[in-house]
């Protein structure tokens, strides 16, 4: 009997493109079709066609603000030069070029702040995750604190976050501006839950027979964790990461609208509060970056999560 011929490595992947390609042509069809037929009172709704307009006009105005930005330090740099060539002891000037921000520098300004919030989060909630799992007693001392804050909105911590930065970040000249500091500790706070009960449950779970082993061969503590409970709770751990990414990132936009830090929800909201004729295609740019930054975010924790798993065959989607 002749077993059948297995199907090409190529063609699951490949298949999987057209699909996806194909459902992306459908949702833009029916977008454009539908925009034209809905007026509100910034206008009709913009189609993609005109959102990708409005896309080549913020990269012009970025251009434009680089450089005038170039052009204010080379103005700064000549009159240093006079000043130095007039008194060689003289002070130069230092000054920073304060233009108005870019769509491209807000979405650098948001990426770093919910880059910053999530490390912070993780750098909390794995540990204390790992010493919950492994001992019943935090565990039973950690999960009630845990239900309680969990469910607590970001839009309640943000004024609390708000009241405790200005009382204790009073530096003259800071390292960091209040609004990065606000935003990013509330960006940890909500981002912590996820993690922290998944990276739990993922310890909790590894195996009794190989914890057992590890008892008989006297390994240290740390030797154990690392060996033998983190390879196991890996995909958990990783689990919990990528739902907390996202919820950062959601967060993050709805804590740029409400304080007016800079970054995207704060370019959407001044958008809205603009209301000119092309705000709401400049709108639907934030709100389409918005996705797109929201799904490369979780690409990028399964790439990190396929690196480090010991199990290089499992699907991981």
């Amino acid at each position: 009997m002749v077993s059948a011929k297995a199907p090409p490595r190529w063609r699951e992947p490949a298949t999987r493109a057209v699909f996806a390609l194909i459902g992306i042509v459908v949702f833009l069809a029916l977008w454009q079709v539908l925009a034209a037929r809905i007026d509100t009172s910034l206008g009709r709704l913009p189609g993609p066609v005109q959102v990708a307009q409005q896309v080549q006009v913020l990269g012009g105005e970025w251009q434009a603000e680089r450089e005038r930005a170039q052009a204010f330090e080379e103005r700064l740099a000549q009159t240093n030069a006079r000043r130095l060539a007039a008194d060689p002891n003289a002070e130069p000037i230092r000054a920073a070029y304060t233009g108005a921000p870019t769509f491209v520098s807000q979405v650098g300004t948001s990426l770093l702040t919910v880059a910053t919030g999530f490390v912070l989060a993780t750098l909390v909630a794995v540990p204390l995750g790992i010493v919950s799992g492994l001992s019943s007693g935090v565990y039973a001392a950690l999960n009630p604190i845990i239900q309680v804050l969990r469910p607590i909105s970001p839009l309640a911590w943000l004024p609390i976050v708000t009241l405790v930065v200005s009382a204790l970040y009073v530096s003259p000249d800071p390292m960091l501006a209040k609004s990065f500091v606000i935003s990013a500790l509330t960006v940890m706070l909500c981002c912590l839950w996820p993690t922290l009960i998944n990276t739990t449950i993922g310890v909790a779970s590894v195996p009794h027979e190989l914890t057992q082993l590890t008892r008989v061969l006297r390994l240290p503590w740390l030797t154990r964790v690392r060996r033998v409970v983190l390879p196991s709770a890996v995909p958990m751990v990783f689990a919990g990461m990528r739902v907390s990414l996202g919820i950062g990132w959601m967060v993050l936009i709805a804590t740029e609208m409400l304080a007016q830090n800079p970054g995207l929800g704060k370019f959407v909201w001044d958008e809205f509060q603009n209301g000119s004729s092309q705000s709401l295609a400049r709108i639907l740019v934030g709100v389409v970056t918005i996705g797109l930054l929201g799904f490369l975010l979780d690409r990028l924790m399964l790439s990190a999560q396929r690196l480090v798993s010991w199990d290089k065959n499992a699907v991981l989607r």
